[in-house]
C-alpha cells in the first residue's frame, strides 16, 4: 500500500466519486478514467450495494481508494470499523464525523494504525465536519452553535488534537482551516462525480490543477 500523497502528479490530486448502486457500473465507468484519476470514492451507496469487493475490484485498476463511510457511533464500534478499514487493501483514506467527538477520533487514530503491518504505510484518517447540506439553520435545530465555516474550523482543530490526518472540506472553508491547522494537515476537498464524457471532465478537472500548483 502507498503512502497517500497530493503534491506529486496534477492527477493524484483528483478524487472521483462512484456513486453507483452497483459494482458492475461502477467498474465500467471507472475503468474509462483510471488513468487519469488518482482516487476513487467508494460511499455509502456503493459500500451497501456491493460491500467490500466494490473495494478489492476498484483498486485492482490502479486507482487508490478513498472509502467514504462517515464512521459516527461511540468510540469502541468506531475503532473496530477503521480496524477492519485499514486492513483492506486498496483503502489510501477513509473518513469519521468530527461531530463523533475526540474520544472517537482518538480510537480511530490509534486503530488506523493497528489495523496495517508493522512498518508499513497506513492510510490517512480524515474527519468530516459541518455537512454541506447543514446550514445555519439546520446547526441550530440539531443544537450546534455558531456559523458552519466557524463550526467547521473548529471541528478541524479538534481533529487534529484528536489524531487525525486532515479532514474532508468545501473550498469555502480550505483557507481557513489551512490558517488554523497549518500546512501539515490533509485537507481533502468534496469529491466529483465526472460528467457525461468522463475522460474530457476528468481531463480538464487534471489540466485545472496542473495551472493551479
Amino acid at each position: 500500500m502507498t503512502q497517500t500523497t497530493f503534491d506529486a502528479h496534477p492527477r493524484s490530486s483528483l478524487i472521483v466519486a462512484l456513486d453507483f448502486d452497483s459494482l458492475s457500473s461502477a467498474v465500467k465507468f471507472a475503468t474509462q478514467i483510471a488513468d487519469l484519476v488518482g482516487m476513487f470514492k467508494i460511499g455509502n451507496q456503493l459500500f451497501t450495494a456491493a460491500g467490500p469487493a466494490a473495494v478489492q475490484e476498484i483498486a485492482a485498476l490502479g486507482s487508490g481508494v478513498f472509502l467514504d463511510l462517515k464512521y459516527h457511533d461511540i468510540p469502541n464500534t468506531v475503532a473496530g470499523a477503521v480496524l477492519s478499514a485499514a486492513g483492506t487493501a486498496g483503502v489510501e483514506l477513509l473518513n469519521v464525523h468530527a461531530l463523533g467527538g475526540k474520544a472517537m477520533m482518538e480510537a480511530a487514530a490509534q486503530a488506523v494504525s493497528a489495523g496495517v503491518p508493522m512498518g508499513a504505510d497506513r492510510p490517512r484518517l480524515l474527519a468530516v465536519t459541518i455537512l454541506t447540506s447543514m446550514d445555519q439553520k439546520t446547526m441550530k435545530e440539531v443544537g450546534v452553535a455558531g456559523t458552519p465555516k466557524s463550526r467547521a474550523v473548529k471541528l478541524a482543530l479538534l481533529a487534529k488534537e484528536s489524531g487525525v490526518d486532515g479532514v474532508v472540506a468545501s473550498v469555502q472553508e480550505a483557507k481557513a482551516i489551512r490558517k488554523a491547522c497549518g500546512d501539515g494537515f490533509l485537507i481533502v476537498g468534496r469529491p466529483i462525480l465526472a460528467a457525461a464524457e468522463p475522460r474530457a471532465a476528468a481531463q480538464s478537472i487534471v489540466d485545472e490543477i496542473a495551472a493551479a500548483k
